[in-house]
């Protein structure tokens, strides 16, 4: 089937994105500040939400949003209320995984959770059981988080030790805006950094780990890699709609409030497109994985190319062969 295009006039600021950030940071800044005022469990689920709420802004700065003017955009996104993510990381890191005809591959797609042969065979017995823990959903959420975050410090810290001066600067320029956040939210607001690590930084990255857990899967026809999860009204606006994973990768620049009735005029034919890749909603995927692994660890389709795609920085390959 045909995919059908509306007329749109991309405005040269998109104010319901500058609304979003506005909101977001509001939020952020409230949880700080009257932290404690709320229960423990009222305050990690409002964190939780935020924290993922901002990676999803970040996320939609990354495709050129909400202005024409790339240093304003990153102003808005480049805050780490997740600590651990360097903005400009997940920016390269993230325009490589839109490679599309490398979806998955665990050489060229960064964001890929498969492994090839010899590098799962040098991960031995526990860092394959790890491995395997995080193929359902449940060990995603639970150790999710500090393996994404140990598995790109780790290379990060290598690459500065070798006096990559590019990884010095940007690391330089996170650890600065770190310390801007945590001065703030334990100096100036009193929350303890435990409390910080696990409300916004542990929860905030699970929470958002639900949205990429099931969105891609290994397939020959690259058109049968990206996932669709329908009838998200909670989650979906969490992630501005990513859940219609299928649409943001065939228009990654179409801004995210523009998402949905693009996917409605083109539903029947995307769905065709991908195969039949749709989830009815994030409860049918935790209904089917949370305790079951959503695919298998190792590729199962792997061609490797002999010459590295020169999309993806080197970093990032090296973190997905280096374990």
């Amino acid at each position: 089937m045909e995919i059908k295009d509306f007329p749109t006039v991309t405005p040269r600021i998109e104010w319901p994105t500058i609304a979003l950030a506005g909101v977001i940071y509001a939020m952020w800044f409230a949880l700080t500040l009257f932290w404690t005022h709320l229960p423990f469990w009222a305050l990690t689920l409002a964190a939780a939400w935020t924290t993922a709420w901002h990676m999803s802004l970040q996320h939609e700065i990354i495709h050129g949003h909400p202005t024409r003017i790339r240093w304003v955009n990153n102003c808005i996104g480049q805050w780490p209320l997740a600590l651990w993510l360097p903005f400009e990381h997940y920016r390269h890191s993230h325009l490589a995984h839109h490679n599309d005809e490398r979806l998955t591959d665990p050489l060229d797609d960064p964001e890929s959770y498969y492994w090839r042969q010899e590098d799962w065979d040098r991960l031995g017995p526990f860092g394959r059981a790890i491995i395997r823990l995080q193929a359902s959903l449940l060990g995603r959420l639970l150790i999710g988080p500090f393996w994404a975050s140990a598995r790109l410090w780790k290379g990060e810290i290598a690459d500065i030790a070798a006096g990559n001066r590019r990884a010095i600067r940007l690391g330089a320029a996170h650890v600065l805006e770190v310390a801007i956040v945590l001065i703030w939210a334990v100096g100036v607001c009193g929350m303890p950094l435990a409390t910080y690590l696990f409300c916004f930084v542990y929860a905030g990255t699970s929470l958002a780990m639900v949205r990429s857990f099931a969105e891609h899967r290994a397939e020959s026809v690259v058109e049968r890699r990206t996932a669709i999860v329908e009838k998200s009204w909670i989650l979906g606006p969490l992630f501005l709609f990513n859940n219609l994973h299928v649409a943001h990768h065939m228009r990654h620049t179409m801004p995210w409030y523009a998402l949905p009735r693009w996917y409605r005029v083109n539903r029947a034919a995307l769905i065709e497109r991908n195969g039949g890749l749709v989830y009815d909603s994030y409860f049918e995927v935790i209904r089917r994985y949370f305790l079951r692994p959503h695919d298998q660890s190792l590729h199962p389709r792997l061609e490797a190319p002999t010459v590295p795609s020169p999309l993806v920085p080197t970093n990032a390959k090296r973190l997905r062969r280096e374990g």
